[in-house]
């Protein structure tokens, strides 16, 4: 329930500022007549990343037991790596997304309804799907309706703070909340990658299903409110294998690493240049 919440927050507040973005921007050039095709392309966005989740679900439940372990390996390691990419391309881009945003929509404005339309679309169904196949992963390791009740939470959290920074009613330091809930992700992401290393030595595609570092089982038993919430929240595994461990360690130090390296900036440079002249 916990890395659904960060997940749906995360993931549904990108969408929400979208949102936010285009609409502002059609209000403040006097466009209100079109702010319907925002919504248009928003919930045709939804509708898509909904019934993408559904479709995961449907196809993974007619599978054997083998080809269920092998899908659900792939489209966690999938899962893991459009989430990293997320994570840096917003990282880069966060503070041009406004201008990047409105430029496109004064093009569509001269194109036509239908290119607005699009704009909102492919701009939310981008992070819905992401949010549907990462949240399908992370599901695969629990059982019950707390996965998605975390995701409903956070996606409802997203669109009330969406709301409230559109209203200008509450203000949040963007720069500070991405990079804190990225840290967040990159531990679950981490998780997700190990299970699905797991879910493919389990089909046969993958060696070494046997060849375990430890075993902690009766220490940490799953069944334990603990062992849920390790289990829940990280892709635990109480008895991991080499390659389980050994990809969760490398992703976790790589990515992590390179998430928290300061950006090279030369601004103060030019600033001193500017000044000098």
């Amino acid at each position: 329930m916990l890395a659904n919440f960060l997940i749906g927050l995360r993931e549904g507040l990108e969408a929400a500022l979208v949102v936010s973005i285009l609409i502002a921007y059609l209000v403040r050039t006097g466009r209100r007549d079109r702010v319907r095709d925002v919504w248009w392309g928003a919930a045709a966005a939804v509708a898509l990343s909904v019934g993408f989740g559904a479709l995961l679900t449907f196809t993974s439940s007619e599978m054997s037991f083998r080809a269920q372990e092998a899908f659900g390996g792939l489209m966690s390691i999938l899962a893991v790596g459009l989430v990293t990419w997320m994570i840096f391309w917003m990282r880069r881009t966060a503070r041009f997304l406004k201008r990047e945003l409105e430029g496109k929509v004064a093009a569509a404005l001269a194109i036509g309804p239908l290119a607005l339309v699009v704009i909102a679309f492919v701009s939310v169904a981008r992070e819905g799907i992401e949010t549907s196949l990462f949240i399908w992963s992370t599901t695969q390791a629990t059982s019950g309706t707390q996965p998605f009740l975390g995701a409903l939470l956070g996606l409802l959290t997203a669109v009330a703070l969406g709301y409230l920074l559109y209203r200008s009613a509450v203000q949040i330091n963007l720069a500070t909340f991405f990079r804190y809930t990225g840290i967040g992700l990159v531990v679950v992401a981490a998780g997700v990658l190990a299970y699905g290393l797991h879910d493919l030595q389990e089909a046969g595609w993958l060696p070494g299903l046997t060849s375990t570092v430890f075993d902690v089982s009766a220490q940490v038993p799953l069944s334990s409110w603990y062992g849920a919430l390790l289990k829940g929240a990280f892709n635990w595994n109480p008895a991991p294998t080499h390659l389980e461990l050994t990809a969760w360690a490398a992703y976790l130090v790589v990515v992590m690493t390179a998430f928290l390296w300061p950006a090279r900036s030369t601004a103060p440079r030019r600033v001193a240049s500017s000044a000098r002249v």
